[in-house]
């Protein structure tokens, strides 16, 4: 694929970022077995709104646009203030939390691939690209309030939506679509993904731990003397 002339929009990484701070915060918020105070709700959401940004122009070795760029940090931190503000009153749509959780990982994704191609990464690599960026920062916030990291985890498709609408991004520009067409449906693809597998309860099967006995496995009898 060649190299692309395009350029992130300011108003789509800003957008994204602004998103990721409102779910972030309404993520740490919800949580209930754990004693979050404010600064924490809006440090969670500013690590969901940036985390995946960052390790994207860190591995992508580019200036940080989160540090670089004023207006990410303030946008974060608004939309993380708003986020903590209206959480009660969304306390009882929880499904909210999960198809805002969808739409930032297909943001953060699309734009993490297209930067990755516009500077000549290969189709591989923009992939990879392309998902850490969709789940960056969400993987961040579970390391930081002490979950498990979601996509190590069984549990719904996290990062196999995210490289699915990656995926099909990459492949509609080997196509020749233009790239806001192929941004947009590599959007839809990952949040329609990650909110059916939620939905649907979508997992891989579970690998048995080498070792490990089945629930219903009878316990090793003792030896005849």
């Amino acid at each position: 694929m060649p190299v692309m002339i395009f350029q992130v929009p300011l108003w789509a990484e800003l957008s994204a970022a602004g998103l990721g701070g409102i779910q972030g915060a309404l993520f740490a918020a919800d949580i209930r077995h754990r004693r979050i105070d404010v600064l924490g709700v809006l440090v969670i959401g500013l690590i969901v709104a940036l985390g995946g940004s960052l390790l994207r122009d860190i591995v992508l070795n580019q200036p940080p646009v989160v540090i670089w760029m004023n207006g990410y940090l303030v946008v974060a931190g608004a939309a993380a203030v708003v986020g903590m503000f209206v959480q009660r009153l969304l306390s009882r749509v929880g499904w909210l939390i999960t198809i805002l959780d969808a739409v930032v990982m297909g943001v953060f994704g699309a734009i993490g691939a297209t930067k990755a191609l516009s500077l000549g990464v290969g189709v591989v690599g923009a992939l990879v690209v392309g998902v850490l960026g969709a789940i960056g920062g969400g993987m961040l916030r579970d390391i930081a309030l002490n979950l498990p990291v979601s996509f190590l985890h069984v549990g719904t498709l996290y990062a196999v939506a995210a490289g699915a609408g990656v995926g099909v991004l990459i492949g509609l520009l080997a196509l020749g679509a233009p790239m806001p067409v192929a941004a947009i449906v590599g959007v839809v693809v990952t949040t329609l993904t990650r909110v059916a597998s939620v939905v649907f309860s979508w997992t891989f099967p579970e690998r048995p731990l080498a070792g490990r006995r089945g629930p219903t496995a009878a316990p090793p009898r003792p030896r005849a003397r």
